[in-house]
């Protein structure tokens, strides 16, 4: 449990404002060293997952307190940014939706309910589940992957302490060792701007592999505000050469800037 090991710092209390940053700032920038070191790992996972997705599969993610949020917050994203259906990446947590705000007490320690809460979506062999815990042994999560393991699905794993139970339970475990904490045992801190990486890396490469960027470009990125409406619109200039008005006009027909590509290079 090196997550849980005494910080680096003491007398924090007797820091200067300038002085606590700089020290978390410094503890921070170990933390894209060590996903590097994890990158086989991360490779080898997302290249199962998207030989699922490609069958149909989905991507599902169960963590607690601080991971399942980040869990949460990466399956939320994908449709806007990728234009996917809202239920093909999944992020459940200990507690349900209400624990994303407030803490549900002793909801991460019931082993169980981490397959009742994955059951409700009638999961198949070609789902995918990744367990979020950065300690490695949050029983809601083993459970769950037990489970998954033993239904047939692929099962990994995104930890933050090496050996864990959470590791042992995946057949495809990631773990990136981010060691003791500034604050100690304040896991939200580096290990999980170290989980926020990892799931980044995974839904980004899972999507660009299914075919949901054309060049470096989210061109099935959902319109669903003016910031968004506007980068699209440059985005089908760009590409086709035609005046803005032309443009937003596509966008409004087709709904998407790869809709508006094709449909204007199609005639349509």
């Amino acid at each position: 449990m090196i997550t849980e090991n005494p910080s680096h710092y003491d007398h924090l209390e007797q820091m200067s404002v300038h002085d606590l940053l700089i020290s978390i700032n410094k503890e921070d920038r170990t933390v894209p060293m060590v996903v590097e070191q994890a990158i086989p790992q991360i490779e080898a996972l997302v290249a199962q997952i998207v030989t699922r997705m490609r069958q149909g599969g989905r991507l599902i993610y169960i963590g607690a307190g601080t991971s399942g949020r980040l869990g949460v917050v990466d399956a939320s994203e994908c449709p806007p940014t990728f234009g996917v259906p809202f239920d093909l990446v999944i992020g459940l947590m200990a507690g349900g939706d209400g624990a994303i705000r407030k803490a549900v007490e002793n909801a991460e320690d019931d082993a169980e309910q981490a397959w009742k809460d994955i059951a409700l979506y009638q999961p198949t062999p070609i789902d995918s589940i990744i367990g979020i815990a950065a300690s490695g042994r949050t029983p809601y999560v083993i459970g769950g992957l037990n489970q998954a393991r033993a239904a047939g699905l692929l099962t990994g794993c995104v930890v933050c302490n090496p050996g864990s139970a959470v590791a042992q339970a995946a057949e495809f475990p990631v773990e990136v060792v981010t060691g003791p904490e500034f604050l100690t045992g304040s896991t939200r801190m580096k290990a999980g701007t170290a989980q926020k990486l990892v799931l980044n890396m995974i839904s980004t490469a899972v999507m660009i592999q299914l075919g949901r960027v054309k060049g470096n470009k989210m061109v099935d990125m959902q319109l669903t505000n003016i910031k968004l409406q506007d980068r699209a619109a440059k985005m089908v200039m760009s590409e086709l050469g035609v005046t803005r008005v032309l443009a937003e006009e596509l966008l409004k027909k087709f709904g998407n800037v790869r809709g508006a590509i094709e449909g204007y290079k199609q005639g349509d």
